[in-house]
């Protein structure tokens, strides 16, 4: 039996960075969350927690897309799938972790032209996309990739596919995940250009409440002396984020921006100064999810308050933001 995670409900504050996460399951399109802040302070932790919480997946066995049953018949010819159509199972999402030195071939997957060209059919050796498809990609030290690896993970996390052309010859796969990159400032900032394609941003930074960082000891000693144990203890909360977050899932396509709600968030982004139109689409869909998340299916001000928060303050210059919220009924 395997380790358990140490509980997503269990870790004390970091209210922010835990909306975040949520919100990027809920809503993957919001094209993925930036967290920075220094070691220490629960990001991995969080992601891996936050996995042992989301819904069971169905999958067709014996392929390494991670498709479900539908994509197995729409992506068969494609990929070169087996005509027969596999058995479906059911799987954990998982969490997929690419390493700093990773090069794009690792992380998109490679064409082998050769057997292409003489065999007459598609030979692809997937990548870490592959693997990540319909889960959590988590990068570490994400200012420390290169950006043009950087730039393919973003890609991916938009458009929802991973296409590898080599020689004109092309293949492309289903590549649905939520993307989880984390960084400490202090060991490089990302290019604007990068920066601004991470939907949302959260600061994190250690406790400063003596109370909260006792609390912080007295659970991780828990955990340690007793991960089970300490998880069990955690099962009542834990199953009831596991029921909201799964409830929000089903009720993301339900929830409806209107006029009004859209002209807001035009406005607001409008004032803050932010470049293109990447950051309104983003602060729609934010509200969308955070909307799903508390139950509802209409946008209310608190909704766009809490969206502009996580989706602005890395690409704004100006700080407009204590205004923000105030929707006009349509």
């Amino acid at each position: 039996m395997s380790r358990p995670q140490y509980p997503f409900a269990a870790i004390v504050g970091q209210d922010e960075m835990k909306l975040a996460l949520i919100l990027t399951v809920i809503s993957p399109q919001v094209s993925g969350v930036l967290i920075r802040g220094d070691k220490g302070t629960a990001k991995s932790t969080a992601v891996r927690g936050l996995a042992e919480l989301l819904p069971e997946r169905a999958e067709a066995a014996g392929t390494p897309y991670h498709l479900s049953p539908g994509e197995y018949r729409e992506y068969r010819e494609e990929l070169d799938l087996p005509e027969a159509e596999p058995e479906t199972r059911r799987t954990r999402v998982p969490v997929v972790e690419l390493p700093v030195g990773a090069t794009e071939d690792r992380v998109a997957g490679t064409l082998d032209l050769e057997t292409t060209l003489t065999a007459g059919r598609k030979r692809f050796e997937p990548g870490l996309l592959a693997a990540a498809h319909r889960g959590i990609l988590y990068v570490d030290e994400v200012n420390l990739l290169d950006d043009h690896v950087v730039d393919l993970l973003l890609d991916s996390a938009a458009m929802g596919v991973n296409t590898v052309e080599r020689e004109g010859i092309s293949l492309t796969h289903p590549a649905r995940f939520s993307l989880v990159g984390t960084m400490n400032p202090e060991e490089g900032e990302l290019r604007p250009q990068l920066l601004d394609r991470f939907g949302l941003c959260v600061t994190v930074t250690g406790e400063t409440d003596p109370d909260a960082r006792v609390q912080i000891i007295e659970r991780r000693l828990a955990f340690e002396a007793d991960p089970a144990g300490f998880a069990g203890q955690w099962r009542c909360q834990s199953d009831e984020l596991a029921q909201q977050i799964a409830s929000a899932i089903d009720l993301l396509p339900q929830v409806e921006a209107g006029h009004g709600v859209l002209r807001q968030v035009a406005q607001t982004c409008m004032e803050a100064g932010v470049d293109g139109h990447r950051a309104d689409i983003t602060m729609v869909r934010a509200a969308r999810a955070l909307a799903a998340w508390n139950a509802r299916t209409e946008i209310v001000p608190d909704d766009l308050s809490q969206a502009a928060h996580l989706v602005l303050p890395h690409r704004m210059r100006r700080h407009p933001l204590e205004t923000i919220g105030q929707v006009q009924s349509r």
